[in-house]
């Protein structure tokens, strides 16, 4: 059946999945990939398909293709592909036709610099619109028989955009998609099926062990894995059965091709994991035997001289390094004097070596390290990026601080380029939760013992007033702190379920499910009440362009993603408080992205950005690494190029997101994950604490949590969930390359 219209309002869309009302009345459903839903508005369509009864919108037509009336090429142009205006679309389609303006824009684009209003600007963002519409068009023929979705079409459309003849590549081999962020074996593997595929074909068993073992490693924070372990997971995976003579075939071929290690006690490692641990044990032992020679014949005259005063263990750490040690591992709790004994270290250092640096992995811990030692700090990936043509860093003292974050690969990158005679200071916290990612290197280390370790574990309290070091440490040894007392950093408000367990036994599920929504909304509640205390001081620092204090000042943080309590919803909570009524906003996947948005990117990924000052100098961009947790202020929004602007002050830099980026790219970031904060540091944190996260929680956690406060943590919610939470041990046990070593 045919119906012909033009789309008057779009009611409803997901992920190119819209329902639409025609100016008729008529209602319409179905999906669109050639470009984002909004462009359709407006226009005239003819659809294929038939009438259903929809539950929520009624009398709908569910549509199976769907044609734009009007000149198809002058539509693309003038609502898809970016640089082009009516006048221009309508010049171009006039002088050379559609299919001569199509040859031109294939094949010889530069033809377009002969028109007024095209300058090699504007021709480099047509060349790059117009080859990601061709791309997705001819993607979308490609893979339309193979019912593949809307947004599993513009997540290759968009990943592919830079790969010649795409639809040849996936058609030789669809698990090359696997490697595509968001797609995974199971959507690869049921294109490829259908693609006609075989079950056991050597391909679909090498792409499954690929994944599986890498995917296991990275989720799970292993480097190495049991053999029957990474077997069970293919049995689930392939659906199999008991097949283990197939999987040994596929594993001596992969271990031929030196993509897989096995190691003794059957277990196997993805060989750059191994390489990566391999390295790092190596390096560390040949460290630990290195003697650089007698800083100072007399260092208690040294330290006589220095307005830094050390405890028993700090002396210790001072010691090795002045007895000539290539190496040290620096490990203490929150409050027991890290920070002090780093920079009398590099004081002394510093009376024979001056090229010293420091480093950590985000930019606030890297700010800290700068501000409390006195010597310069970078992050290790505007290190890393800085000296990429360049074997060495040109140091001789390295301090990396944070250490317990840094995951196995990052690790050894960053180790492989510190020059033999430098003295290494790693630097950490081993009650923190561990890195995300494959490896616990820091960990491992201490456990081995393969290098000088010095451990601080004698608190220096400020005041008696002041409990978060304290707090936190009861925490670390599972011993229930007391947490109801007043201090001047910390507090505890409680907001319980009255007669919990009783309550329990006695509400039918259903009951007692919605006692525990109630019990959210009222934490959810009393956490705004405290936000609407620190909004003037917040939005103060916003008006006098201290961004990186307000960044920095007020943060609520929590264990999971989903629920009342969870990121997703806090988000939506706290941006109508801390920015109600923006001047421009963006629409993306369900979220609001508006203009003075806390933001934080959640990709590893190369993009457009400058520095501050050659943003604001109009100089031309670079390419970039920007990195998954860096937070920043998204200070610029261009409604006619579809694009956003974000500044990270901590980086120094201003990033560049299309429209399209935002969803994959972007978040709010007035709650964060726990895990996404490690490393980080604000005025204030506030969290809820629920039964309904009791899945996360554990010592590491709430020890983190915690932690992260400067000046005063906050805590809302259920007693009983803190207390059984304080209790809960968390023994991270990974299995590691290094430790098998």
């Amino acid at each position: 059946m045919t119906l012909i219209g033009q789309i008057d309002n779009i009611l409803f869309e997901d992920d190119g999945f819209f329902i639409a009302r025609l100016k008729s009345g008529d209602k319409v459903s179905g999906t669109y990939y050639e470009s984002d839903v909004s462009h359709l508005k407006g226009a005239a369509i003819t659809l294929k398909g038939y009438w259903e009864e929809h539950k929520k919108y009624g009398k709908t037509f569910k549509f199976e293709s769907l044609r734009v009336n009007q000149n198809e090429l002058f539509f693309f142009l003038n609502r898809i592909v970016k640089g082009f205006t009516k006048k221009l679309s309508a010049e171009l389609i006039e002088k050379f036709g559609e299919e001569g303006l199509v040859d031109i824009l294939d094949n010889d684009i530069e033809r377009l610099l002969e028109f007024s209003g095209i300058k090699e600007k504007r021709l480099k963002k047509i060349q790059d619109s117009w080859k990601k519409f061709r791309s997705m068009r001819s993607l979308g023929e490609f893979l339309s028989p193979y019912d593949v979705s809307p947004v599993l079409l513009t997540t290759i459309a968009t990943a592919m955009k830079d790969v010649q003849e795409p639809s040849k590549r996936i058609k030789e081999n669809p698990y090359i998609l696997t490697s595509i962020s968001g797609i995974g074996f199971k959507r690869a593997d049921e294109l490829a099926l259908k693609m006609g595929v075989e079950k056991e074909a050597d391909n679909r068993i090498s792409a499954a062990m690929d994944y599986a073992l890498l995917n296991y490693c990275e989720q799970q924070g292993n480097s190495c894995v049991e053999k029957k372990v990474l077997f069970a997971l293919l049995d689930e995976l392939l659906e199999f059965h008991n097949r283990d003579a197939l999987y040994e075939a596929a594993l001596i071929e992969r271990v031929g091709e030196q993509s897989i290690v096995l190691m003794k006690n059957d277990r196997v490692s993805p060989a750059r994991l191994y390489d990566a641990e391999k390295f790092l044990y190596d390096d560390f032992t040949s460290r630990a035997k290195a003697d650089l020679g007698v800083l100072k014949a007399d260092l208690d005259e040294f330290l006589a001289k220095s307005d830094l005063q050390l405890g028993e263990q700090q002396k210790e750490a001072v010691q090795i390094i002045n007895q000539g040690a290539g190496i040290l591992f620096l490990v203490g709790y929150a409050g027991t004097g890290k920070s002090t004994t780093s920079r009398t270290i590099l004081n002394l250092l510093n009376t024979r070596y001056s090229e010293i640096m420091t480093c950590a992995l985000s930019g606030i811990a890297s700010q800290r390290i700068a501000d409390t030692t006195g010597y310069e700090s970078a992050t290790i990936q505007s290190l890393l990026v800085k000296f990429e043509d360049r074997d060495e860093f040109p140091y001789s003292v390295l301090l990396i601080d944070e250490a317990s974050m840094i995951n196995s690969t990052l690790f050894a990158r960053l180790v492989s380029k510190v020059r033999k005679e430098c003295v290494l200071i790693i630097v950490g916290d081993d009650a923190q939760l561990p890195p995300i990612g494959a490896g616990n290197v820091l960990s491992d280390a201490l456990t081995l013992g393969i290098a000088p370790i010095v451990k601080l574990t004698k608190i220096y309290r400020q005041s008696e007033e002041q409990a978060i070091t304290l707090i936190a440490n009861d925490i670390r040894q599972a011993i229930v702190p007391s947490y109801s007392q007043k201090y001047d950093d910390f507090e505890f408000i409680d907001v319980s379920i009255p007669n919990y367990y009783a309550q329990k036994n006695s509400l039918s599920q259903a009951e007692f499910s919605n006692l525990r929504e109630q019990n959210s909304s009222d934490i959810l509640a009393t956490i705004m009440h405290e936000v609407v205390k620190v909004i003037e001081k917040a939005r103060l620092r916003l008006t006098n362009k201290e961004i990186s204090s307000y960044l920095n000042y007020f943060q609520v943080i929590t264990p999971m993603k989903g629920g009342t309590l969870g990121t997703d919803n806090l988000n939506k909570v706290l941006q109508e408080y801390f920015n109600p009524n923006p001047k421009k906003f963006v629409k993306r996947g369900g979220v609001e992205f508006r203009l003075m948005d806390k933001v934080v990117h959640t990709k590893n990924e190369n993009m457009t950005s400058w520095s501050a000052e050659g943003f604001k100098d109009k100089e031309d961009s670079n390419e970039r690494r920007v990195f998954n947790g860096m937070s920043g202020l998204l200070f610029r929004i261009d409604e006619d190029e579809e694009q956003v602007f974000v500044y990270y002050p901590n980086e120094d830099m201003v990033v560049q997101y299309e429209y399209e980026q935002l969803k994959s790219h972007l978040m709010l970031s007035y709650a964060l994950t726990i895990h996404k904060v490690q490393g980080m540091e604000y005025d204030i944190v506030v969290m809820p604490i629920t039964f309904s996260h009791y899945i996360m929680h554990n010592t590491k956690l709430i020890y983190t949590a915690i932690t992260r406060a400067k000046h005063r943590c906050i805590l809302v919610g259920e007693s009983g969930a803190f207390e059984s939470a304080c209790r809960r041990v968390d023994v991270t046990k990974r299995d590691t390359v290094l430790l098998e070593l």
